[in-house]
């Protein structure tokens, strides 16, 4: 079996992922009524591994509870920050390629990542290296920020699995990705 490598993320509705600054207050508030998750528990119950980059490893820890309960983070960083005591054991800091750490966490037996954060997103799709997206499109126009998706060599195709619109207004997409075209 392959290894598979998803991307489970919120965009606004012009694309961006986070402010210019990281921050993402913009998605706190009352956007989920009665506790929605979006399927992001059923999600992250597939997941071996979480791979970020440090900005956002950075701004994650600053959460009030650590979304990633019991699953291994590996940041892509040269300067990895110092993770909190509680989460040392389940933090990792790795600097290399895409590819490579796939390597490497393919023969310590992950067999789904989790890719989170820009720019690993967008290191990973340039990669070819994505095979599942779920983007929630969240309904607030930032203006500006950190983009989902950056420059590509070439066009990467997708299959639509399926779209699902919630009374809040969000607009949930899933697809697979079937490589650069």
């Amino acid at each position: 079996m392959t290894m598979k490598c998803s991307v489970f993320v919120a965009t606004s509705l012009d694309g961006f992922i986070a402010r210019k600054d990281g921050g993402l207050d913009w998605l706190s508030g009352d956007h989920a009524p009665g506790g929605e998750d979006y399927g992001y528990r059923e999600f992250m119950a597939t997941v071996d591994t979480l791979v970020m980059g440090r900005n956002t490893y950075e701004q994650v820890s600053t959460f009030n509870e650590w979304p990633y309960d019991g699953k291994q983070v590996i940041v892509l960083s040269h300067a990895f920050p110092n993770a909190p005591l509680q989460l040392r054991e389940l933090t990792e800091g790795i600097a290399c390629p895409p590819q490579e750490l796939l390597d490497y966490l393919a023969a310590r037996g992950d067999k789904h990542l989790y890719i989170d954060g820009g720019k690993t997103i967008q290191g990973f799709l340039r990669a070819g290296l994505i095979h599942e997206m779920t983007i929630t499109r969240i309904p607030i126009l930032l203006g500006g920020g950190i983009p989902l998706f950056g420059a590509l060599d070439q066009d990467v195709r997708m299959l639509h699995l399926y779209t699902r619109a919630y009374e809040n207004g969000f607009v949930q997409s899933r697809y697979q990705l079937m490589g650069v075209a």
